[in-house]
């Protein structure tokens, strides 16, 4: 079982996600002697997404193996990227794959071309939040699952996440904190059932769907008072076998508490040996604008690289890149290790924005138009 712990990092208090997940994954060929079995060839199956775009899963026979894997047609070993989640392909590559592990020798190569020829600006994958029902809808299984419980995760917050349907006290089925309204968004509704007591939702992606390298936009409006944090972010698919922050973090959408004058998003990025503000930029808004309206936070991710941006992709109002960390002890790149996955949250109370005040109104929720995935 996985016990997660988000902490921030966007201000002088430390904020992250972290799991303690044993690591996966066996010996290698080298170790598994030389009686063992050869792990079964990997399946490739892929499945359409848009405009051309593939959804990639693989699969082994070999109950136990790892998968592991390349995208630029050279021969995997088990240092290259191990696979934990389907994923997007939007370029022309060629993956070659093998399994091997927990006793078994390595299989022989799977392989598969894909000649796609996408356009720079392709939208290749998108989650619409339609709803075409007359009430509200949950979130799309296939693509989203829940952080749940309480315990603070990392920083002291006060929520209780809930997944769809729970009515695990102090959740309710009948008054859910995530759902695709007839309106068509996703609420993320922060509730308090009782004096002192608060519920909300935390939605990832996390084995069902990663990306990596592309253009994403979050079309969101935040709840602005006193002890809300919203997010919109990602972590690297290999946070259960290398655990954060080597996995990495991209936090594309923060805020926290009221509106300000200017108003503001912070856009950070987090690994092993940048854990704090170091490497985190602030958006300030344009006068007369503010988080409670409606914008596009946006991230531009190519190898090397990560830019964010507010509703105009050509103005990135921040750019990290590797030599980012030059200055920094022990600092580690990890955006280009492997995909990441989506997550949305609304966060109550915690080291950061601190408590609710008697002025903050409960229910309060987060909207997301939609979340979109472009090619570069």
């Amino acid at each position: 079982m996985a016990t997660i712990f988000r902490v921030s990092v966007a201000t002088p208090l430390l904020l992250a996600v972290l799991t303690l997940v044993g690591c996966s994954g066996g010996a290698s060929a080298s170790s598994a002697g030389s009686g063992a079995q050869t792990a079964s060839t990997p399946v490739v199956s892929s499945m359409a997404a848009q405009n051309g775009a593939k959804i990639v899963t693989l699969a082994t026979a070999s109950s136990g193996a790892t998968i592991y894997y390349t995208l630029d047609g050279t021969t995997p070993t088990s240092s290259s990227t191990p696979y934990l989640a389907p994923f997007l392909v939007a370029s022309n590559v060629t993956l070659n794959a093998i399994a091997q592990g927990n006793g078994y020798t390595a299989s022989s190569v799977a392989t598969q071309s894909f000649t796609l020829n996408l356009a720079s600006g392709t939208l290749v994958w998108s989650d619409e939040f339609s709803n075409s029902t007359s009430s509200n809808a949950q979130p799309a299984a296939s693509t989203w699952g829940y952080d749940t419980g309480a315990g603070g995760w990392g920083n002291a917050e006060l929520e209780t996440y809930c997944a769809w349907n729970s009515s695990a006290s102090p959740c309710s089925a009948t008054s859910p904190n995530a759902y695709v309204g007839t309106d068509g968004y996703l609420h993320i509704v922060a509730q308090q059932p009782s004096s002192g007591v608060y519920t909300s939702a935390r939605l990832k992606s996390q084995g069902l769907f990663s990306f990596q390298y592309g253009r994403l936009e979050i079309r969101a409006q935040l709840p602005e008072q006193q002890g809300l944090w919203p997010a919109g972010w990602l972590l690297g698919n290999n946070y259960s076998t290398v655990n954060w922050p080597a996995c990495g973090e991209l936090d594309v959408l923060e805020h926290v508490n009221a509106a300000t004058v200017p108003d503001w998003n912070a856009g950070s990025i987090h690994g092993t040996g940048f854990t704090g503000t170091s490497l985190s930029t602030n958006y300030s808004f344009p006068t007369g604008e503010n988080a409670a309206g409606w914008h596009t936070y946006g991230m531009i991710w190519q190898k090397g690289s990560i830019a964010y941006y507010i509703d105009d992709p050509t103005k990135p109002y921040a750019t990290y890149t590797p030599s980012s960390l030059s200055s920094l002890s022990g600092a580690v790149w990890p955006f280009d290790a492997g995909p990441q996955f989506l997550l949305f949250n609304l966060a109550v109370g915690g080291n950061w924005p601190g408590s609710p005040s008697a002025s903050t109104v409960f229910p309060a929720q987060m909207l997301v138009d939609y979340v979109r995935i472009y090619t570069n």
